[in-house]
């Protein structure tokens, strides 16, 4: 092949000349370790297998990569191997666009790239997130009919899913000839992103075989979109085929066990990380320090804080959070305390616990003292979930006109969980006046929202307005608006179970009205009238 007039990759790159001479002296000190004897510009031209090595080797380097770059293009003859080397350089150095630079004059050079050439290309235009470039590529790929290949397939696909392209994904993975579990893996990625469940699990049981990275994509996947129940059992899934779970999985699923407060299922996870993974992570062990705390059992939460050997930001969070949900504001500062105290440096979230804390425990005064101070000392780590506390700190202690004034006074425009919580202030202290007012606002933002409904008219309830409480029952049913089933969850046998009002989806749902009719007739023996009147009539059901 002839040599292709091209812009020097040096001037591209703006490397001045006089900044070459360490590259070269580090050069020649390869040359000597390697026992390459040969002339260096004898091999250039005569020799480019050993050019293609020498390449090879100083393209490793951050400090020789330059070195690699020269020498690519003093080639008398560029090949596909030597330019997938320095694309790949580019690359790994976080140089995209100069990767895709280089592709661009490899085409125009007619220098017919490969498959890995694809692959680290498409790499690049996934970092830049440029849908324009990967598509284009893309068609690159199937004119050289190169799209079918495993390696140029999973380096699409994983484009188009970071890209939330989920079609185009379907696509690339659909043309990929033989997919190997990276494939499976990343399509069943960008479904769950996607919440498309159904085709995640499809694609997740036609895997031909399957490793800790793709039972991780599921038991994460479920995690983070809120079905817990199932990222469970993926999880105790994934045990019983024999795979041995990593760091990354068991934060996942010891997640979703805190999330639906499964604590015995959550200690046989924590026995199961100590026996896989022997010493605990910091990744771990911060998830069970929160895993503890959400279950309501601080003591334990503690034990496990103070076995972690390395505490960060997440780990006092994770304490001090915990303290809060849990109403236990003065621990809570007490350990905010201690926090400042060891160096470590607070954040939002800290924050955002501290105030969760007050609020929980009725400190008011101390609440603001802590907004206030972050507000003069640290403006910008103030975020809305802040501004949005103390409003419901402020109107859960009856300070209405603070809270009116303070939200009067937050530098951008209130949502619609501003007005939710000066709603909930006004539901507990009966101000309706006010009530009205934050609930007119939340249905001006959003006309259908059931929840503002239901809140208002619990608040007329509370203070005996029964007409209004019909008037908007009425209006809700006008609207076609259905109350959001309340959700609950028991824990037994190690097998979470999910009930909602009303619920008969469950497998075992015969026989737990028959126990339910039973209870009832127990008490209709053993109560008196009031009771029965106001029990639940599951004998109609």
């Amino acid at each position: 092949m002839k040599k292709t007039h091209m812009k020097t990759i040096a001037s591209k790159l703006s490397i001045a000349q006089h900044k070459w001479i360490m590259p070269h002296v580090l050069f020649c000190r390869y040359l000597t370790q390697t026992n390459r004897t040969h002339d260096h510009a004898h091999s250039i031209q005569h020799e480019p297998s050993v050019v293609q090595t020498d390449i090879t080797l100083y393209a490793s380097d951050s400090i020789t990569f330059p070195v690699a770059c020269h020498m690519f293009e003093e080639m008398s003859d560029l090949t596909v191997a030597s330019a997938t080397t320095i694309i790949g350089g580019f690359t790994k150095r976080n140089r995209l666009d100069d990767a895709i630079y280089l592709f661009s004059r490899m085409l125009n050079s007619d220098i017919r790239p490969n498959e890995f050439t694809f692959g680290t290309v498409l790499h690049s235009s996934t970092a830049l997130r440029n849908v324009l470039v990967g598509r284009q590529l893309h068609g690159c790929a199937m004119k050289m009919g190169l799209n079918s290949n495993v390696f140029v397939g999973s380096a699409l696909l994983d484009f188009y899913v970071k890209l939330s392209a989920i079609e185009e994904a379907q696509m690339a993975f659909r043309d990929t000839l033989y997919p190997n579990v990276v494939s499976y893996t990343t399509m069943i990625s960008g479904y769950l992103k996607r919440k498309r469940f159904e085709d995640a699990l499809c694609v997740f049981q036609e895997m031909p075989e399957r490793n800790v990275v793709s039972w991780n994509a599921m038991v994460g996947g479920y995690s983070q979109t809120g079905h817990n129940e199932e990222a469970l059992n993926f999880f105790i899934d994934m045990l019983r085929e024999g795979f041995i779970p990593n760091e990354s999985t068991f934060p996942c699923a010891i997640c979703a066990a805190a999330n639906v407060a499964a604590l015995g299922i959550g200690k046989t996870f924590h026995a199961c990380a100590i026996k896989f993974l022997g010493k605990l992570g910091g990744f771990v062990g911060n998830s069970l320090v929160s895993f503890y705390a959400k279950c309501g059992s601080m003591e334990d939460s503690l034990l496990m804080f103070e076995k972690l050997s390395k505490r960060n930001t997440v780990s006092w969070n994770a304490m001090i959070c915990g303290y809060a949900q849990n109403g236990r504001g003065a621990e809570a500062i007490s350990f905010f305390k201690r926090m400042c105290a060891s160096g470590c440096k607070p954040n939002g979230v800290t924050l955002l616990g501290l105030l969760w804390a007050c609020n929980h425990s009725g400190l008011v005064d101390e609440g603001l003292s802590y907004f206030n101070q972050a507000r003069l000392d640290n403006p910008s780590l103030l975020k809305p979930e802040h501004y949005a506390c103390m409003v419901d700190l402020l109107a859960r202690s009856g300070r209405f006109t603070e809270a009116k004034g303070f939200l009067d006074s937050i530098p951008f425009d209130p949502g619609i969980g501003f007005w939710k919580a000066l709603l909930g202030g006004c539901q507990i202290h009966s101000n309706m006046e006010l009530g009205e007012l934050a609930a007119r606002k939340i249905l001006a933002l959003d006309p259908n929202d059931v929840s503002s409904y239901v809140m208002l008219s619990n608040a007329h309830s509370a203070a005996g307005r029964w007409s209004d409480v019909s008037t908007l029952r009425m209006e809700m049913k006008e609207k076609g608006m259905k109350r959001i089933p309340g959700c609950s969850w028991i824990e037994v046998k190690g097998n979470v179970h999910v009930f909602l009002t009303a619920d008969k989806n469950h497998v075992e749902n015969n026989e737990i009205y028959v126990l339910l009719r039973f209870f009832y007739e127990q008490l209709r023996e053993n109560e008196d009238s009031n009771l029965v009147n106001n029990f639940c009539n599951f004998g109609s059901s």
